[in-house]
């Protein structure tokens, strides 16, 4: 497998609006395992399956357990040694942030000055031991369902976790150069942040064409193959994931949201609601309602 010598694709990482970081689980096969790199650090921890893991320069083979942090433009991509057609349900438990984050909250508690140092060695590929990849697993896990102040104190105590493993390991070699610049300006990743900064317009295949040079075949193509799935799932994918952050966050009416988001009529923001969610915006809407009045 020639994985770790191909060029690598920009992974577009969407923090919510009112989060500071991303913490979620994905299977097997998911259309964010390809080799790839993104701004952002990453902690993956994999939960089920084995097969061969790649962190620039470095091939290895992984196992549940298996935990490793990726600095930011790393190029990073993990293979399951699954039969044809097989599927795992949940392989890994991911969290994202930017470094600003870290750095930030490092000038304002100097108590954590400490994670500078595992924040630069991330930057090569960190593998960590077995014993702190059973321990992340229900951090991580309980991270993916956590609000307000409960999911800040699961973030540090993650890094913590991480900044105190002395047996950490670095992945890619120290010859190894990561530099993103050139192909995170490739046609395709343009194309993916104008989209990204645009869903909530009138937003048309052929517009984002146009800013690529390409034919809309070619685009096409080029598209399914980088993201796993046509331009117009994406946008509705973009525009509902931005629409659960509205119905979370505050009493926006559902037209308003549907709106908002750059849906033209609120029949097809509910189908596509309900097809991405299996449930409508109301209930949506209440189902959360339920968990904040749980937690209070």
């Amino acid at each position: 497998m020639l994985t770790a010598h191909m060029e690598p694709n920009l992974e577009v990482v969407d923090v919510s609006s009112h989060e500071s970081f991303n913490a979620w689980g994905h299977g097997y096969p998911h259309k964010s395992v390809r080799w790839h790199f993104h701004p952002e650090y990453e902690i993956h921890l994999v939960t089920a399956a084995t097969g061969t893991f790649f962190v620039g320069d470095f091939i290895g083979t992984f196992a549940p357990g298996n935990l490793v942090m990726i600095g930011p433009n790393l190029p990073h991509n993990w293979v399951s040694d699954l039969m044809e057609g097989e599927l795992v349900y949940q392989r890994c438990l991911v969290m994202q942030f930017p470094g600003a984050l870290a750095s930030n909250a490092i000038k304002i508690f100097p108590e954590l000055r400490y994670v500078g140092k595992l924040l630069k060695e991330a930057r090569g590929g960190l593998l960590f031991s077995s014993e702190t990849g059973l321990a992340a697993q229900s951090l991580m896990l309980e991270l993916t369902e956590a609000r307000g102040i409960r999911r800040v104190q699961l973030f540090l105590t993650l890094i913590e976790l991480l900044a105190l493993d002395t047996s950490r390991k670095r992945l890619a070699s120290s010859e190894y150069a990561s530099d993103m610049g050139d192909i995170a300006s490739s046609k395709i990743n343009v194309a993916l942040k104008y989209i990204n900064k645009n869903f909530a317009t009138d937003l048309r295949e052929p517009d984002v064409v146009a800013i690529t040079g390409q034919s809309i075949s070619a685009f096409s193509r080029a598209f399914h193959k980088h993201v796993g799935m046509t331009f117009v799932s994406y946008i509705n994918h973009l525009r509902i994931k931005r629409s659960c952050e509205l119905l979370t966050s505050g009493r926006i009416s559902i037209t308003d949201i549907c709106f908002k988001v750059g849906f033209n009529n609120v029949s097809n923001f509910n189908r596509q609601f309900l097809l991405q969610k299996g449930m409508s915006p109301s209930k949506f809407r209440d189902i959360d309602e339920m968990k904040i009045s749980k937690c209070s």
